[in-house]
């Protein structure tokens, strides 16, 4: 009798644990809870506006159309994951708001024109944007700038002629 129990019983742990451990062994479950961090965010968006800069200074208008669109879902993701972070003062989506929808317009007019010196002049007010929200943010010693270089080896950002 004893053994007629303990085989069903001994069946279902057994079943248990094998579906437990393909639940968590399932990419799917496992990409549905990553978040990733701000500094990760931020990191991605540093690479975005210096791509920017370059395709806008070769005047590569579909690619800089690109880059600003990243950059948007850049600060879309820092929203969704990080409305608010331990040492910002501003709720995430207010800061960005208020430090960078405007200049993001005007990049985005200057990029449909193919206006070159507008897109300069509003990048420039990008990268302020940025470091405002930075001195918002207590982060005032992350200070963006217009990159120095090339560091894409691997990119073209002049159109072949």
């Amino acid at each position: 009798m004893k053994k007629l129990f303990l085989a069903p019983a001994l069946l279902a742990l057994a079943t248990s644990l094998i579906l437990s451990g393909c639940s968590l062994n399932n990419p799917e479950s496992a990409e549905a809870h990553y978040a990733p961090g701000l500094g990760d965010i931020m990191g991605a968006t540093a690479t975005r506006h210096s791509k920017l800069w370059f395709a806008g200074q070769a005047q590569n208008w579909a690619l800089a159309a690109y880059e600003l669109d990243e950059l948007h879902e850049g600060f879309e993701d820092a929203e969704k994951y990080h409305p608010t972070h331990k040492h910002v003062p501003v709720p995430i989506p207010q800061l960005i708001a208020s430090t960078m929808s405007k200049p993001l317009e005007k990049l985005d007019e200057a990029i449909k024109k193919q206006d070159i010196v507008a897109f300069t002049k509003h990048y420039d007010e990008l990268t302020d944007g940025c470091n405002s929200c930075h001195r918002t943010s207590e982060f005032e010693f992350n200070l963006v700038t217009r990159p120095m270089f090339n560091p894409f080896a691997n990119q073209a950002f002049t159109l072949p002629r």
